[in-house]
């Protein structure tokens, strides 16, 4: 009999945290947040080769991935701005989910079309472990895979909807995640489709 994998201690599925009228007000604010850091094409460091998602960032420091390597930092890098402010409803979901962690210093935007894919990789770019990795899913479901810290152990497989928030803390802080699939027409939230996938983190020591 095979057994299943189950997530790794401190990982949590917070289904339906945003309802949906509370979904569309965030996507409001994103796309406003957009308006000033547009979303740009990350490449992969050493090959240039191009990420599936494009991306951006809000807060006071954004996630970026170049030919140099990956690193935060307080720009974007295409427009050279500061990052705009993050909004209201993400920081009240970190003090929610991880009151007791500094506030989050980074919300990572991916937007997800229908064929983009996240391989597995950790969230280990940050000074710190401590705090968790805060993610909300909004617009088509996405198949997300987690493992534990072994690249090549054994990984489980479960459906992100819409206004779904997932916790990483705790052993689960660096546990190799991705996404597979999305399922493209899964919501009508987004008018043309796709995922949007909002990352929060603490970046530096608290």
């Amino acid at each position: 009999m095979t057994v299943k994998p189950v997530p790794p201690e401190g990982f949590r599925l917070l289904p339906g945290t945003f309802d949906r009228v509370q979904q569309e007000a965030l996507v409001t604010l994103i796309r406003q947040i957009l308006e000033d850091a547009p979303l740009f094409q990350p490449v992969m460091p050493r090959t240039g080769k191009a990420f599936s998602v494009r991306m951006s960032n809000c807060g006071p420091l954004g996630w970026v991935s170049d030919i140099n390597g990956y690193r935060y930092q307080s720009t974007h890098p295409v427009t050279g701005r500061p990052w705009p402010a993050m909004p209201e409803m993400l920081t009240d979901l970190w003090q929610t989910v991880a009151p007791d962690s500094p506030p989050a210093e980074a919300c990572l935007i991916n937007f997800y079309t229908p064929e983009a894919k996240m391989g597995l990789h950790q969230d280990r770019d940050e000074e710190a472990f401590d705090a968790p990795v805060v993610s909300v899913s909004l617009g088509d479901t996405a198949t997300f895979r987690i493992g534990g810290t072994s690249r090549k152990g054994p990984t489980t497989s479960l459906r992100l909807a819409s206004g779904d928030v997932v916790v990483l803390g705790g052993e689960a802080r660096l546990a190799y995640h991705g996404i597979d699939r999305i399922l493209k027409g899964s919501s009508t939230l987004l008018q043309n489709g796709g995922r949007i996938n909002l990352t929060l983190r603490r970046v530096t020591k608290g």
